[in-house]
């Protein structure tokens, strides 16, 4: 192929500028006159072992939510499984937002000094601490009003533990997370690996486990102590919304977080709502179709990994090789077509690596289930077939809207980074939710009945 200003797929050509060319995209400082382009195999390898590595990470949160789907907090409070998807979906709106962010500033010479790096750093865990709060208290308000509606009962004290779990799992999970993807960037760039392979697949793969576990674990303690310790829930809630401004101020002082916070709200609110949309359908089909619970979070983080890899790529490259608002070269002035996605585009060789690997990695996650026997599916072959077809539908839709959707925002004005990935995994928890729904009721309908479809 040709040569690139950053990490593409080493198809192509395309005139960035000097600009862009003394960017350090670069493996060692002596190659600094030239120009740093993956071939399709670099991408591959790179891609390939954590994108293994996040898919047992969402087995495992799949095997976790199957197990306490039958736990008595969440049989007597089910709007806990309306959070779920919206706070699973925190990866996306807040460590993958996170990761990307690090990523290009890696690959664009934001941290090559020290002073450059920690100032980075602190700024984003603060950024993320006070989004994990805001979102987190928005998605139990959705939860609380969806729950009630229906009934058309309020319990206050089941709506105090919704809360409470759900503002201090998100900021947890954020907490740990931000830290482990801060050293999984920093590492990165000094391997001489692109950030953007290795940090969003995992914080995938470690986003669902801790942060299902963590909503499981807070939850049953707060439910256990509902009668004797009430007041623990309302403290829990008071302390979080105290400690709010604070980091709200400090990503305010940071420069490289002032504008995030006072304008990336939008996505992160916008992504939580989707979600929620999804977790209304989780709420419905796990309580018809048992099966569901374990296959939810893996369809939902596969999609989301691979669509957050693709648009993470993208993103470096358009501040690689122009200026925010610059529409990039050779790019489409409205709308691309899937054949512009899938095999002109400059990106078009890790668009078709990503949908590759659907269904060889759903296949052996699926194989694994059925072999350590966890969940109530039988791993039929016609299981089997509609289930990679929902996979494959909701890979193919998230790859063509990110490369859309980043070019829209880059176009705009608005940083990819900080707005795309939110959309795009909570568009993958509705798409993956949604699609699995139908295809349980597919296998319902044409006699694949046994315990797995709740029959």
């Amino acid at each position: 192929g040709g040569s690139d200003p950053d990490y593409s797929d080493g198809e192509g050509d395309r005139d960035g500028g000097s600009d862009a060319e003394s960017r350090v995209l670069i493996s060692h400082p002596e190659q600094s006159s030239s120009r740093r382009v993956e071939s399709t195999w670099t991408v591959a390898l790179q891609v390939c072992i954590p994108f293994l590595i996040a898919g047992f990470g969402t087995v495992g949160a799949g095997a976790v939510l199957d197990i306490v789907q039958h736990w008595q907090v969440f049989e007597n409070i089910s709007e806990i499984f309306i959070l779920v998807p919206a706070l699973l979906g925190l990866k996306g709106n807040l460590e993958m937002t996170l990761a990307s962010r690090l990523s290009t500033a890696a690959n664009t010479g934001g941290m090559d000094t020290a002073k450059q790096k920690w100032s980075l750093i602190g700024g984003n865990m603060a950024l993320t601490q006070a989004q994990a709060i805001v979102v987190g208290f928005l998605a139990s308000c959705a939860a609380i009003v969806f729950g009630t509606i229906p009934s058309g009962r309020f319990d206050w004290n089941h709506a105090t533990l919704i809360c409470a779990s759900s503002i201090v799992t998100a900021s947890l999970a954020s907490a740990i997370l931000g830290a482990i993807m801060v050293v999984v960037v920093l590492l990165s760039h000094k391997c001489h690996i692109n950030p953007d392979n290795v940090a969003t697949p995992i914080a995938a793969s470690l986003g669902d486990l801790t942060t299902l576990t963590l909503l499981a674990a807070l939850a049953t303690l707060l439910y256990k102590s509902i009668e004797q310790q009430y007041w623990l829930a309302p403290t829990l809630i008071a302390v979080f919304f105290l400690l709010t401004p604070l980091w709200i101020w400090i990503s305010i002082q940071n420069k490289n977080t002032k504008h995030v916070m006072y304008y990336g709200w939008t996505p992160v609110i916008s992504a939580m709502v989707i979600s929620s949309v999804g977790g209304l359908i989780l709420d419905y089909t796990v309580s018809t179709y048992h099966g569901f619970a374990i296959f939810s979070p893996i369809i939902n983080g596969v999609g989301g990994n691979l669509v957050a890899v693709h648009a993470s790529r993208l993103s470096t490259h358009l501040h690689t090789v122009g200026e925010l608002g610059c529409p990039a070269d050779g790019e489409p002035a409205i709308c691309p077509t899937p054949y512009h996605t899938f095999v002109t585009s400059i990106h078009s060789n890790t668009a078709r690596l990503l949908l590759l690997l659907v269904v060889p990695g759903h296949l052996l996650f699926i194989l694994f289930i059925g072999y350590i026997k966890a969940g109530h599916t039988t791993i039929t072959i016609m299981f089997s077939v509609v289930y990679l077809s929902m996979a494959m539908i909701q890979v193919l839709i998230l790859l063509y809207v990110a490369d859309w959707l980043v070019h829209r925002f880059w176009r705009r004005g608005s940083d990819p980074d900080n707005c795309a990935i939110p959309y795009l995994t909570a568009l993958g928890d509705l798409l993956g939710t949604g699609l699995l729904a139908v295809g349980f009721n597919i296998l319902y309908y044409i006699g694949d009945r046994d315990s797995d479809v709740g029959d």
